[in-house]
């Protein structure tokens, strides 16, 4: 009886604990991207796209439980891709994102919050680039997808409160898109 009462506990606080546990995923850097985009006025007015790759990480992630989801992912910084050569070179360099002092550009939520919308989501987290931490929120959306989740969300951010340059003929604002498969 006494040996039938401790199974019965012991299946109950596994079950628990499990059941308390949301999944952890791997962001597929094959399968992701991020980018940004940023407006640049010489002689005249145009866009420059660039992406990041060395994407890594953890996410943990359980739609009925959003308030244990935690993001921690990072980029390597030295990866910038503009599709010009020289001027990736110059993004690397000191007064952009100084890659050999600041090798990662992370991102680290502090709260997941279920929004109104199917799969909708809002992140608040730190972004950590160039040594400078600031609190960012932007909305994004999870669906689950092949075993895992595809997270797609976009974001604004001022460069210069991130230290990276102070050529005046680069847009403050860079708009930053991020699209992760995880499994």
């Amino acid at each position: 009886m006494i040996m039938k009462a401790y199974s019965i506990i012991v299946a109950l606080f596994i079950c628990s604990v499990n059941s308390g546990l949301a999944q952890r995923y791997i962001p597929v850097e094959q399968s992701s991207s991020v980018q940004f985009n940023v407006s640049h006025q010489m002689i005249f007015k145009s866009t420059v796209t660039g992406t990041f790759k060395g994407l890594k990480g953890t996410i943990v992630f359980d739609p009925s439980n959003v308030t244990g989801a935690t993001f921690d992912i990072s980029v390597a910084a030295g990866t910038v891709e503009s599709g010009i050569g020289m001027r990736d070179n110059h993004l690397k360099e000191e007064s952009y994102f100084d890659v050999k002092k600041y090798p990662l550009i992370s991102i680290k939520s502090q709260s997941i919050i279920k929004t109104s919308g199917e799969n909708t989501y809002t992140f608040v987290g730190a972004l950590t680039m160039k040594g400078v931490t600031k609190t960012i929120s932007f909305p994004f959306t999870a669906k689950a997808e092949n075993g895992g989740y595809h997270f797609k969300g976009n974001f604004k951010l001022n460069r210069l409160e991130y230290n990276i340059s102070t050529d005046n003929s680069i847009d403050k604002n860079v708009e930053v898109d991020l699209d992760v498969v995880a499994k």
